[in-house]
């Protein structure tokens, strides 16, 4: 079999991103462990260290990611001319050697995430150059779960064609789905749920808080870290244990540290301590973050939760989307009134998501007859979305 290539934004670290590619390299471990597996990625290095020990032909680069990361100077309209040219054409020594190895693969996956938008509009010219070596060498184009907006509409691109060349490719949210003209799917994080619930029971009956600093709207952080003081302040006078955890080191940091007074010290768990031990997960819980992945995946233990928003037209879809599948959160834009929370019905309908995405992964990277669909369900949905591609 050729060897699979993922791109991914892993290895600055971010928990959320981390998550979704150990999730990919687990499953494929288990359903292709003699395949060669590329994961291109920004940061190689710290990549290697995370996912290390999760597939055993796991090889990592950041060809595509490089190419992407020199041409930002360029013009909005030019990025992804100059991706697409590099990757034909070759020429240039610090990348060639690296996007022969790209011409290898029999598919190339953009993992899930919300990397692909205006926010970062030199993301785009990952597509290109996915798009030039199926062009060279007919490799199958493959994305799933991803979030897209806000779309960058410049007029150069209609954004219900940016991935007609692609064999499959889903998306985790309505307006994803509808703008771009995608199968809609749910986050790849639904992948790794299972298994992550259950690793640590560290903070059951606690509240836990993580504000971020980073991607947020002008003026957010000093009212969210407001607004969750008093939150936290209540906790602490009812007896409660507080928790804070950090998704991307150092950026997460920054609301701990105008709330040290409130939460203990040894009650920071950095990320490279959730990295090893997982993340503490509990019906019991109550969250109060900003992160999109603790909130999915604190939901879909059972915990309950609020949402502050942290930027308009990017964490409101993101978060939405969760919402959308029953987490049953409030959500709050700091300066106004939070949501009335819901049941709970994500944690629920786990099994169901679970084997829905199950069934996307097993159609893309089809596994042995003897292990495809462990359930009833799981064939059906399987058999559904093989029809939904073939159409």
């Amino acid at each position: 079999m050729r060897p699979i290539y993922l791109i991914a934004p892993s290895g600055n670290p971010n928990f959320g991103d981390e998550f979704i590619a150990a999730s990919w390299l687990k499953h494929l471990a288990k359903a292709h462990p003699e395949t060669e597996v590329y994961l291109d990625c920004p940061e190689p290095g710290i990549a290697q260290s995370l996912f290390a020990e999760l597939h055993p032909k796991l090889r990592v680069t950041d060809t595509l990611w490089r190419a992407v990361r020199d041409a930002a100077a360029f013009p909005t309209a030019e990025m992804s001319t100059h991706v697409a040219d590099l990757v034909k054409n070759l020429g240039s020594p610090r990348y060639d050697l690296g996007l022969l190895q790209l011409r290898q693969a029999g598919s190339l996956h953009l993992l899930g995430g919300g990397y692909v938008n205006s926010l970062w509009p030199q993301h785009y010219g990952l597509i290109a150059g996915m798009q030039a070596v199926r062009e060279l060498t007919g490799a199958r184009l493959l994305a799933t779960g991803l979030g897209l907006m806000p779309f960058l509409d410049d007029g150069t691109t209609a954004a219900d064609s940016l991935f007609h060349k692609f064999d499959y490719a889903s998306a985790r949210d309505a307006e994803s789905t509808s703008a771009f003209g995608m199968t809609q799917g749910i986050d790849d994080a639904f992948l790794g749920a299972p298994a992550e619930i259950g690793r640590n029971s560290l903070a059951a009956n606690s509240l836990c808080v993580c504000i971020q600093s980073d991607t947020v709207d002008d003026g957010y952080f000093d009212k969210a870290v407001a607004f969750a003081r008093e939150h936290i302040q209540k906790a602490v006078d009812a007896g409660k244990s507080v928790y804070y955890f950090e998704a991307i080191p150092g950026v997460d940091r920054a609301a701990f540290d105008q709330l040290e007074d409130l939460i203990p010290e040894a009650n920071f768990i950095p990320f490279s301590v959730i990295w090893a031990n997982g993340l503490p997960l509990s019906p019991n819980q109550e969250w109060l973050t900003t992160r999109f992945h603790f909130h999915l995946l604190a939901a879909a233990a059972g915990a309950t939760g609020t949402v502050i928003g942290a930027k308009a037209g990017y964490y409101d879809i993101k978060h939405k989307s969760v919402q959308d599948l029953g987490s049953g959160w409030s959500h709050v834009s700091v300066g106004g009134e939070a949501s009335a929370p819901a049941a709970n019905t994500l944690n629920q309908n786990l099994d169901s998501l679970v084997e829905r995405k199950l069934a996307e992964a097993n159609m893309l990277y089809p596994v042995p007859s003897w292990a495809e669909g462990s359930s009833t369900l799981g064939q059906s949905l399987l058999r559904s979305v093989k029809r939904r591609i073939s159409s």
